[in-house]
Formats: structure tokens, C-alpha cells, sequence
């Protein structure tokens, strides 16, 4: 039987240190129909009684919930990820609202993610390099801090009403075929990280980045591609170009006094 559109979003929980908010995350995303949580190094114990307190009926979700090291694991299989942040990067990303973003994980029926950081300090730029988009839930600026159960429970309501909203309008529309052929499905977040890992080393290795500044760079280069969206093929073609550069640097004929 196949998955709806939310079973297919999973949330990820970076280094959660709180078996209560743990715990309450799993009730509400048991009130909004979602049911994949992911733990990345998590500080609790997510099967606590505290926990499982907190989660009252949705003891389940605590329970399957998957326990990884890494955000690139979490992310596996993964081709949409939003993340959340309560700050401004460094770079000009647009910072968009939950209902505004979260419905693109919904489309296409394509397995995603929305990753909230530690309790303490949020998702890192290194961290928030790993989504395509990013979300500010927008508070009153005169008290503007949110912890995590609530940030997750205002994201989870809205990827809800995001369904019931897809399903109003397939009901008032009649769907036309297009007559264009649709776009490949992107590439999945790993492979797309595999690839990043392999120009970095590429680029470094040809002189074009610096130790220095290849992570600012990298960042750069990640947005670009991020927004491109690039299918499997796409990627494979990439990296063949890059396993070229890479073989040609190598072989290049050196002079005698090198």
C-alpha cells in the first residue's frame, strides 16, 4: 500500500536534550498524522517515563522512532528537507513561513524532511547547509523564543492543513494532463551530499578553493546546485565531469623542474 504525503515527511531532531519536549513532539505529530521521527544523537533517553509521559497515546511513535549519529544520515533517502532557524545566515537566503515552504515537501510524493536543532543553539550553518529551504516561524519580536515541541507542533499543523488544502482543490478541479513532459524527480539529499563531498576534494585538489576558505565557498556552490534541484542523471554527469578533472589534474605532464 503506498504511503500518503505525510507518512513520506519524517522529522528530524538534532541532538534533542529534553525527554519532555521528545515526548511531546510524538504526541503532536500523532495529531497531525505523522509518524516518522528521527533522533540524531539524541542527549535523552526517548523511551523515559517522562517521555512516554508526555507522549501519552503516542507512545508508538517514540518507539519506532530511529536513533542515527549524523544529519547526512537522517537525511538518507531524503530529496526535499526543510530547515528551521530563529536567526539570519550568513548568506542572502530567503527565510520563508512554515505555510508558505512546508507544503513542497507534499508534492510529487517524494520522501522529505523538516530538521529542528538543539534546544540550546539551533542548527549550525554547517548543519542548515544539509536542506534546500529554511523556515522562521514568525513570533512576536518582543518574546520571540519558541521551544522546540512548540516549533515542531506549529510546522506539523501546518504540513496538516497543507493536505487538506491539496484535497479541497483535487476535489473542486478537474486534473488536466500536461502537455509537457514532467521534470525527472530530484536527486536524493545523500547522493547529492556525496557528490558535494567530491568536489570539494576536487576543487581543492586543482587549486580553485582553499583549505581557508573552501567551507564559505562550498556553501556558495551547495545553494547553487540546491536550487537546481538536479536529478540522478544529472548528478552522475557531474561527477563523471569531475572524476575526469580529476584524473586529468593528476596525469597532467609535469615540467623537469617540478
Amino acid at each position: 500500500m503506498s504511503e500518503t504525503p505525510l507518512e513520506l515527511v519524517r522529522i528530524v531532531l538534532v541532538e534533542p536534550a529534553g525527554a519532555l519536549n521528545v515526548g511531546s513532539v510524538a504526541r503532536v505529530m500523532k495529531n497531525m498524522g505523522l509518524s516518522h521521527l528521527v533522533l540524531v544523537n539524541p542527549q535523552c533517553d526517548r523511551l523515559s517515563e517522562e517521555a512516554t509521559k508526555m507522549a501519552v497515546h503516542a507512545s508508538n511513535i517514540l518507539e519506532t522512532a530511529e536513533v542515527v549519529a549524523t544529519l547526512p544520515e537522517a537525511l538518507i533517502g531524503c530529496q526535499r528537507a526543510i530547515a528551521t532557524t530563529a536567526r539570519e545566515r550568513t548568506l542572502p537566503t530567503a527565510l520563508e513561513t512554515p505555510r508558505t515552504a512546508l507544503p513542497w515537501l507534499l508534492e510529487e510524493s517524494v520522501r522529505s524532511a523538516v530538521i529542528f536543532g538543539p534546544e540550546d543553539r539551533g542548527l549550525s550553518n554547517m548543519e542548515l547547509n544539509y536542506a534546500r529551504r529554511f523556515v522562521k516561524i514568525p513570533v512576536n519580536p518582543e518574546y520571540s523564543s519558541l521551544n522546540l515541541a512548540q516549533s515542531v507542533a506549529i510546522c506539523c499543523y501546518e504540513l496538516y492543513q497543507a493536505t487538506i488544502d491539496s484535497s479541497r482543490r483535487s476535489s473542486a478541479t478537474s486534473l488536466q494532463s500536461s502537455p509537457f513532459p514532467l521534470s525527472p524527480s530530484p536527486s536524493p539529499l545523500d547522493v547529492m551530499e556525496a557528490y558535494y563531498q567530491q568536489m570539494e576534494e576536487v576543487l581543492l585538489k586543482i587549486g580553485y578553493l582553499h583549505p581557508h576558505t573552501a567551507a564559505s565557498r562550498m556553501e556558495k556552490l551547495r545553494r547553487l546546485f540546491n536550487r537546481a534541484n538536479p536529478s540522478d542523471a544529472e548528478v552522475a554527469m557531474l561527477r563523471g565531469i569531475f572524476r575526469q578533472m580529476s584524473w586529468g589534474w593528476e596525469n597532467l605532464p609535469r615540467s623537469s623542474s617540478e
